[in-house]
């Protein structure tokens, strides 16, 4: 894809600190890191969110991501990892990507997903809760 930053590193226009890749799959240091180690793990065929992988790439990209995270977790010494997805909202570069973070207890990393809130009631939660199931049954994700 033109313009695809992300198209580019895997065409081997735009250089890249790579971790790993796969046929699928390649992953290396995100460029402005939440923590060293911080990688993204993105599909080789130009996707723009995890709603548009095709059923035969499931596998593929999430064990990749899988892997990736034990090799972060492992390399940084982290306790663990975030694991993340943007799905065009916060998604800088618009190329499918799953973010692996390195996380320390302490670390200072705070507020990342919140403020959190709460349902008003037992009602709205269950009206909500109806809403996406019935999308989800509705839905084919392949």
């Amino acid at each position: 894809m033109p313009d695809c930053t992300f198209c580019s590193i895997i065409a081997g226009e735009l250089p890249a600190a790579i971790v790993g890749e796969t046929p699928e799959v390649i992953a290396f240091l995100d460029h402005s890191p939440v923590f060293p180690g911080h990688t993204l793990v993105v599909p080789r065929h130009h996707l723009v969110t995890v709603e548009d992988l095709p059923a035969g790439l499931h596998g593929p990209f999430f064990k990749a991501v899988s892997r990736v995270a034990q090799a972060v977790r492992r390399g940084t010494g982290a306790q663990g990892t975030l694991v993340l997805l943007n799905n065009v909202v916060s998604q800088s570069v618009p190329h499918l990507h799953a973010h692996v973070i390195p996380r320390t207890k302490g670390d200072g990393l705070r507020g990342f997903l919140w403020p959190r809130q709460r349902y008003a009631d037992e009602t709205a939660r269950q009206a909500v809760r109806r809403e996406i199931a019935r999308e989800f049954s509705q839905g084919d994700a392949s």
